[in-house]
């Protein structure tokens, strides 16, 4: 492989703490003339309620179709990590991951569910989704 990562093999790992799209990495696609879907999900996502400033936690599956670019796992980790210190509804985090990550890699189809840890008695589930109909 001829990629060059920032992050992957980088040694030490940088954490960001506040929203960090630039961290994102991504690779060509190594089997464009094929539709299929790469699956990420990590129940390690933080970020804070923007009324109260206590932490909520979530699970987060990303699901995607490559078009010409494919995302590099340890740099969505760093990506995800990066929302940690921000406050923010989860409606609005789900919709910036797909927009950050959309605008990245440029995928046929994805989609981003993030389901919220219970709190106060109330689960909250956020799904969004992008899909090209006409590609290049």
């Amino acid at each position: 492989m001829t990629e060059e990562f920032r992050h992957l093999g980088s040694g030490k790992t940088e954490y960001h703490y506040t929203v960090n799209p630039d961290c994102l990495e991504t690779f060509d696609n190594p089997h464009p003339g094929r539709e299929y879907t790469v699956t990420f999900t990590t129940g390690e996502v933080t970020s804070l309620c923007p009324i109260t400033g206590q932490p909520d936690f979530y699970t987060i599956t990303l699901s995607y179709i490559p078009h010409r670019r494919c995302l590099e796992s340890k740099s969505l980790k760093l990506y995800l990590v990066s929302f940690r210190q921000s406050g923010m509804f989860a409606e609005t985090m789900a919709n910036r991951i797909l927009d950050d990550l959309v605008k990245v890699c440029g995928p046929r189809w994805m989609k981003v569910e993030s389901v919220m840890n219970p709190r106060g008695g109330i689960g909250l589930t956020v799904r969004v989704e992008h899909k090209v109909d006409d590609l290049e």
